[in-house]
């Protein structure tokens, strides 16, 4: 700004005030500016194994590049230099309790994870999360990952190491976590917060004992770009890229909804009630920041031995395609186990699923496949609905129209359309198999 002191013209740095911005945001046939997605702070990669380190504003992807380098890795990678790769990962978390893991005794009594055989589903699902995190700002859609351990003997498994671990090699960047209350319209307020920050990590920790549920999270994970509500904004949408890591942790985590399909677990147990009296022999957030540049070559050397390899593709994940194909199916084609099998276990567990089951076979057992109305139905049904006792006939007529369509436990729930203006819907439970 330019302006007189002492009758001379001088020039004077200031910020942009408030009305110039929204003025200049509010003409968008005007802008002069170029299109900007999001930071980035880890190597771009090209679906032909081809990997680029820009600093500042990158034109193909829109990403302003900040602190990215590139380690050395080979530019036709054999499937053995992927192994090697793959056993040097292994290796620097193979003292985590891995839940299914097969394990060792090592000097001092202590286990760890037998390295002679195949990664199971737990550290499978871990090394996918590494793989994840490291493609994630090149991969338009990606699931999230969830670390769970025990409710009681879960406290020190080092659920948040791992994340933080996942985060330093991909990002070399220190994810700040934030916790839920409990409640769905605070937490998809942290989770606006923590997009609008171009956080390349969404890190919700301590969910202990919880069942997850947010739209927000799921439209994350499965949009991009996706619209949120700006604070203090009610009738306002704007859109945001998504291209961050999802990671939540705590004890006895359970999804619900939507989320079944968009995160995958990586279970923990220390198999012991005080897991945070075990000893590690080394600073373990010291080490990953020492061996960095080599942690994030090994994962860029699997990485592109898929790319440039045809390999067998896992179970199928709807939505996320590239992801299997970037971050899955290299492990999975060096002898790693499936992540995407205990999807169904996660649907299985959820606890609004199986309120849905158990409705649905005490339906069948009263009343078969014959056509009900909602006044006709015994209470035990209305209970399943409700289970603190709160429902009335009208929520339990609202309870079963949601489940119209609804396939579960072997049934489908169908609707005969009422005839006449007054006429009243009617409902059969019929059996799938």
């Amino acid at each position: 700004m330019q302006k007189i002191v002492r009758g001379e013209l001088m020039r004077e740095p200031v910020t942009l005030p408030e009305r110039v911005a929204k003025l200049y945001l509010n003409r968008h046939d005007a802008w002069g500016v170029r299109h900007l997605d999001g930071i980035c702070r880890a190597p771009i990669l090209s679906d032909d194994g081809s990997i680029r380190a820009t600093h500042g504003y990158d034109k193909e992807t829109h990403f302003w590049c900040i602190g990215v380098e590139l380690p050395r890795i080979p530019d036709r990678p054999t499937r053995k230099q992927a192994e090697k790769a793959l056993d040097s990962l292994r290796r620097v978390f193979a003292t985590f309790p891995f839940a299914d893991a097969l394990k060792t005794a090592v000097s001092g009594g202590r286990l760890m994870v037998d390295l002679s055989q195949p990664p199971r589903v737990d550290e499978a699902s871990y090394l996918v999360a590494i793989l994840t995190a490291v493609c994630r700002p090149s991969l338009p859609l990606a699931p999230g990952f969830i670390i769970r351990s025990p409710q009681y003997s879960g406290a020190g498994t080092g659920k948040g190491k791992l994340i933080r671990a996942a985060a330093r090699i991909a990002f070399d960047f220190a994810p700040k976590a934030f916790t839920s209350t409990g409640d769905r319209a605070e937490l998809d307020k942290r989770l606006t917060a923590s997009l609008v920050a171009a956080d390349p990590v969404v890190f919700l920790d301590n969910v202990n004992a919880e069942i997850v549920r947010s739209n927000l999270l799921a439209q994350i994970a499965t949009e991009n770009p996706c619209a949120i509500r700006p604070f203090r904004e009610n009738t306002k949408m704007v859109s945001i890229t998504t291209n961050a890591f999802l990671a939540i942790t705590g004890n006895a985590i359970a999804v619900s909804e939507d989320l079944a399909r968009r995160f995958l677990i990586v279970g923990l147990d220390a198999g012991c009630e005080d897991p945070e009296r075990r000893e590690f022999s080394e600073e373990f957030d010291l080490l990953i920041q020492r061996k960095r540049r080599d942690l994030l070559a090994a994962a860029l050397t699997i990485w592109r031995w898929g790319r440039q390899n045809s390999l067998k593709q896992g179970q199928a994940l709807g939505s996320f395609e590239q992801w299997a194909s970037w971050c899955r199916d290299p492990l999975l084609a060096l002898g790693c186990a499936d992540p995407v099998q205990r999807i169904s276990d996660i649907k299985r567990d959820d606890p609004r699923r199986v309120q849905v089951v158990e409705f649905f076979t005490t339906w069948h057992e009263l009343y078969g496949d014959r056509a009900i109305k909602v006044k006709e139905l015994d209470m035990r049904l209305s209970l399943l609905a409700h289970p603190h006792g709160r429902g009335s006939r009208q929520s339990l007529a609202g309870f079963v129209a949601n489940l119209e369509g609804t396939r579960a436990g072997g049934f489908v729930m169908l609707r005969n359309k009422p005839l006449g203006k007054w006429g009243t819907s009617t409902y059969v439970l019929q059996k799938t198999d």
